[in-house]
């Protein structure tokens, strides 16, 4: 009993840590209140450094990598640097380590005048670094604000066009801690060991071509001082495979029928946009949702039937140019769990717009539908709704949803346009992110070039649509959508894997919905 209450202690603290989102402000209160509770810095220090070169001789076995070039600066980052190149000459590793900044703070001092009794080759420039075959990157760590200019620029710049793989301790040196921003230049990592706790940058889109991939290093901060700081409810947090999983309908009832597994409505396409309303049903069907209505322009019936045969698809009237004009009298709007509407739809006319939005169901608003939506107030008109509102805009939608927004860091842009108008934004950058009317902003690291392609957004569409329309038993809706949009990202990560990058089309996308549940 004792073991199994520990294994659920040991799990429990996992997964808290894994979706734990700090700013270097907030990272600095936590590191305070180790240190105030007795924690000395040299103890912490070498803890680190320990798990750092535990995690290096994992990644690179010294039979393969025997050469490791160190690069410490002169904070903290340079210590922990310093504790590194000393555990791994340790261990047999032959280190070479570059000081281009020599005044360092006292204890990084100490460190690195032990490493040099060692006789390790210590040299200011980057040149000494050149014959190694793995490079750790402990220039700088969080709370960097200055631009990197003159001699350090020219040595990161050098670096960069070197083939050694680079491990970064805690952030590539020259990312802001924050906001991701390149602060004049950066080191392009091949590993980044983020320290304790995720740093809200390395989740920002603009530090995504220089993170490489993501480890976290825990070193057990306690639980109480994260809470102390953050609070129960953190301000951001990060979509984790275990919870985004739990959202997941890969599991029913022995008794249920179809009739209990939702009902979802899909409202779109056009002559000009026939595919989008079939990338959606194609979306929602993997949910495994009960029943699915699709209404379309009549024109399109025959086409969508035969690609999703079991959902019932109703003929709508149509515009001159082939867009629905109005909805048919068989869509009652009230009998549905979730609408989605948008994908396909074109801008020429928003009758549509104006029926979906009297709904008292979650509605769901996607492309065209959001461009509509655009030019009729958008914050009083979601502020008027009394059901949910979800909306997944990609960057241009998003300033013209929202124009009046102020120039500043996207996530909070996007976090002050939800809390405005009372929807939930799902922000489609790189890295997609959940911005709720209330609660913590929702981050999913997991991301791949492969879905920059037309028509990804609308499988999303309708995977949103399906599985808000089955899992009324999960506790928010929040996270029902952050596991959807989990899912998505994992299924192009699984068809990238398959197929390259390149090969993602929206079909394939879809396709590889299924078998990521069972992979992952």
């Amino acid at each position: 009993m004792q073991d199994k209450n520990l294994e659920q202690h040991i799990n429990e603290r996992f997964t808290q840590i894994q979706k734990t989102v700090v700013t270097a402000q907030q990272m600095r209160k936590i590191e305070s209140r180790i240190f105030k509770a007795g924690m000395p810095v040299s103890a912490l220090m070498e803890k680190v450094g320990g798990l750092i070169a535990r995690r290096i001789q994992t990644l690179y076995p010294y039979e393969v990598m025997p050469r490791i070039g160190i690069l410490a600066g002169p904070g903290h980052n340079g210590g922990d640097a310093f504790v590194v190149a000393r555990e791994l000459y340790f261990q047999g590793y032959e280190i070479r380590l570059c000081r281009p900044l020599p005044r360092s703070k006292d204890l990084t001092e100490q460190y690195a005048q032990y490493v040099a009794s060692l006789g390790v080759e210590i040299g200011q420039g980057v040149e000494v670094l050149q014959s190694c075959d793995v490079i750790v990157d402990g220039l700088f760590g969080f709370g960097l604000k200055r631009g990197i200019e003159g001699a350090i620029a020219d040595l990161i710049h050098q670096l960069n066009t070197w083939s050694q793989p680079v491990i970064s301790i805690d952030l590539p040196s020259g990312i802001h801690t924050d906001t991701g921003a390149v602060l004049g230049t950066a080191i392009n990592a091949t590993y980044t060991l983020c320290l304790g706790l995720w740093k809200l940058g390395l989740l920002q889109d603009q530090s995504l071509p220089y993170n490489g991939d993501l480890q976290l290093i825990d070193f057990d901060i306690p639980i109480a001082d994260i809470n102390a700081v953050l609070g129960e409810v953190p301000d951001i947090r990060r979509i984790t495979s275990v919870m985004a999983r739990q959202g997941l309908p890969t599991q029913r009832h022995p008794n249920t029928h179809k009739y209990r597994q939702g009902h979802c409505l899909l409202v779109g396409g056009s002559q000009k946009y026939a595919g989008s309303i079939i990338l959606s049903a194609l979306g929602a069907r993997a949910t495994g949702v009960g029943m699915m209505t699709i209404a379309v322009p009549a024109s399109l019936k025959p086409l969508v039937l035969q690609s999703v045969p079991e959902a019932l698809v109703i003929g709508c009237p149509e515009t001159e140019h082939g867009a629905i004009a109005s909805l048919s009298p068989e869509v009652s709007l009230d009998s549905f769990d979730v609408i989605a509407y948008g994908p396909g739809v074109t801008t020429e006319t928003d009758a549509i717009l104006r029926e979906v939005l009297t709904s008292t169901c979650p509605l769901v608003i996607d492309a065209d539908g959001l461009n509509l939506l655009a030019q009729h107030q958008p914050v009083e008109t979601l502020k008027a709704r009394s059901a949910p509102t979800i909306l997944t805009p990609h960057p241009g939608e998003f300033k013209r949803l929202f124009p009046a927004q102020p120039s500043q860091d996207m996530l909070s842009m996007v976090r002050q346009a939800a809390q405005s108008s009372d929807a939930y934004i799902v922000y489609k950058g790189a890295r997609v992110m959940l911005a709720p009317p209330q609660g913590p902003v929702w981050i999913n690291p997991d991301s791949t070039p492969a879905l920059a392609r037309g028509g990804s957004g609308d499988v999303l569409t309708g995977i949103l649509a399906g599985l808000l329309s089955q899992q009324r038993d999960q506790p928010s809706l929040s996270e029902r959508v952050c596991s959807g949009i989990w899912w998505h990202a994992q299924a192009g990560l699984f068809a990238a894997h398959q197929r390259t990058e390149l090969g993602v089309d929206p079909l394939t996308l879809c396709q590889s919905l299924i078998p990521t549940i069972a992979s992952v």
